[in-house]
């Protein structure tokens, strides 16, 4: 399944769960660290934070969804000092784009939750699959 029908078509996370666990295979396979995916994740939780102070305040998602958007630069570095990270780079890149296809904030509140499960899962599988320190 691709990320688009993740993001669209998996009212029950089952194929979100498959892909998370297939990419984990490869990011251990590639020799991703868990420091560098933790150094990502550790941004992701900040704008979950700022995501979900903004449920009251439209405009707030709008600084949350910015620094999401700002992910993407700062990817792009991370793989350029390490060629381990261009895996998870293009599969939080595409997830990023997603969230961003939403045509309303309630949509693109269900897309970034949708985000932080694939993340989630993937970091979670990482680990357990022997991701290395």
């Amino acid at each position: 399944m691709t990320l688009p029908s993740i993001f669209s078509n998996d009212p029950t996370g089952a194929e979100l769960v498959r892909f998370a666990e297939q990419t984990a295979d490869r990011l251990v396979h590639n020799g991703l660290t868990r420091a560098q995916i933790r150094n990502i994740f550790t941004e992701v939780r900040k704008i979950e934070t700022m995501w979900d102070a903004s449920q009251t305040d439209e405009s707030g998602q709008v600084d949350a969804l910015r620094r999401l958007n700002m992910l993407k630069p700062k990817l792009d570095y991370q793989t350029a000092r390490a060629e381990q990270v261009r895996l998870l780079r293009d599969v939080l890149t595409q997830a990023i784009d997603e969230v961003n296809r939403a045509g309303d904030p309630k949509e693109r509140n269900r897309r970034f939750q949708r985000f932080m499960d694939l993340f989630e899962a993937i970091l979670a599988y990482h680990r357990s699959k022997g991701g290395k320190n």
